[in-house]
Formats: C-alpha cells, structure tokens, sequence
C-alpha cells in the first residue's frame, strides 16, 4: 500500500514538472514571435523607404547627368571654338617672304616693323619687315630721304603742323620728277585730302595683302590696275607756285593712319 502512494506521488510531481517546463516553452514561442514580427516590419519600412528613394533617384539622377552631359558639351564646345581661334591663320610664312620679311618669334630684335597674321605657327611669330624695304620713291635718288623743318613745317611723323600731328611722312622729290611704286601692289584710285589753308592735294592710294597707303602731291600716269614695285607711278607736282622756298617733297600716309617711317 505505501509502495503503491509513492509511486502516486511521483507520477504526480512528474506531470506537475512536465507541465510547468510546457508553459515555459509556450512563453518562450511567443516572445520569440514578438521579436520577429518586429525585425519584419522594421525591415518592410526600411525596404519601402529604400525603394520610395530608389524610385525618386532616377529623375533626379538623369536630370544631374543631362545638366553634366550639357556642361560637357559646352566645354567641349569651348574647348573647339578655341583651338580653333588658335588655328586660324596663315598656314606657312609665303605670305611674309612674298613682301621681302622674315618670320620670327617678336621677342627677337628686328630692325624695322614687325607685321602680325603673316606667320603659320604660334601666335608669338610675326613677319619681320627690314627698315628701308620699300623702294626709293623719287628717281634720281639713292635713299628717302624724310624732309627736314622749315618755314612751313617740319615733314617727319607726327610733328605739329598748323597745331595739329602730321600723320604722314614727307619724302623729299624734286619738282616733275618720276615716282616710283615703293612695293608690288594695286592702284585704288584717286585720293584727296584739304589741308586746314583749305588747299586740296590729290594723289592715289596703293596697297596689297601687307600695306596700305596714299601718296599726295603726285599726278599719276593711272588710278586702277597692278603695279610692281619700282614701276613709275607718275610724276611730283610742284609746291613753289603755293608754298613759295619750301622743299619739294611727296606726302606718304598709311591708310590706318601708323607710322611708315620703318619701311622706307
């Protein structure tokens, strides 16, 4: 009988035991499900955020490359029209020894007048003109030989005559005599210019791809047409019959108004 309660007892503690050690289980499932419920739905939000910014990018993204794509272009653009500027010019230097020069680098001496946009190469290299390229104007003479001052004036670049700067250069010729074309070029047609005395001179102009000028106080055998350098281009008008004792001289201008001092 005591055997048979004992083991009663026992079965009893056991199911007590078992039954205990069940719950615990139960309690243990169910956090356990808390805590992936939770890691889901924090995962779910970040995957939608993601994606939500995800679909948002692509506008975004296309409109920075098209605003970078744009900015290529224009430098690219940039980068073209300038090398461009860069090339653009003559492409050998037959242009410069056509008219007796010598291309060279300007930070080099040259003794005479440097002339840009006739040299192929960098930008530094201009033609070099030696002073006294041109041709003697007056025949009969060695050299041009620039009038000095006198009563009238002085005939050098830029002096001050009748209170203003003589923008020309007067090469002294004798009266009638022939006037030689100083460089190959092309007659332009009469030109005129009236001095402040309201005295008209009248001559012609001359030019070709590197000079331009006009040379007063002449008459000249034509107005149009080629001409080569030492040609007669026609002959010195006289000045006695108005300015009585001054030098006979013709007037040299540059069309833009420089000094032509260094080419004759």
């Amino acid at each position: 009988m005591l055997v048979r309660t004992s083991l009663l007892l026992c079965l009893l503690l056991l199911g007590l035991c078992l039954g205990m050690e069940t719950e615990r289980e139960g309690k243990v499932k169910k956090e356990q499900k808390g805590n992936v419920s939770s890691h889901n739905k924090a995962r779910s939000g970040s995957s939608s955020t993601s994606v939500a910014a995800t679909a948002r990018a692509p506008t975004g993204a296309r409109s920075g490359t098209g605003q970078n794509k744009g900015q290529a272009k224009r430098t690219g653009s940039d980068k073209v029209a300038k090398s461009q500027r860069k090339t653009t010019g003559p492409r050998n230097d037959a242009g410069c020894a056509a008219i007796g020069g010598i291309c060279q680098r300007n930070t080099y001496v040259c003794q005479g007048r440097y002339l840009k946009e006739k040299c192929a190469g960098s930008p530094g290299r201009h033609c070099c003109m030696p002073a006294g390229a041109w041709n003697v104007f007056c025949a009969g003479h060695h050299h041009n030989r620039v009038r000095a001052c006198d009563g009238f004036g002085c005939g050098a670049f830029n002096s001050v005559r009748n209170s203003a700067l003589h923008k020309g250069v007067d090469v002294m010729c004798d009266d009638y005599g022939n006037i030689n074309a100083p460089f190959t070029g092309t007659l332009g047609g009469p030109v005129g210019r009236r001095g402040t005395d309201g005295i008209q001179f009248d001559g012609v102009k001359l030019s070709n791809s590197a000079h331009c000028v006009k040379i007063f106080n002449i008459r000249p055998h034509r107005y149009t047409g080629p001409i080569s350098q030492g040609e007669t281009l026609g002959y010195l008008l006289p000045l006695q019959d108005r300015f009585s004792g001054i030098a006979s001289h013709l007037e040299l201008q540059m069309c833009d108004l420089s000094d032509p001092t260094p080419f004759i």
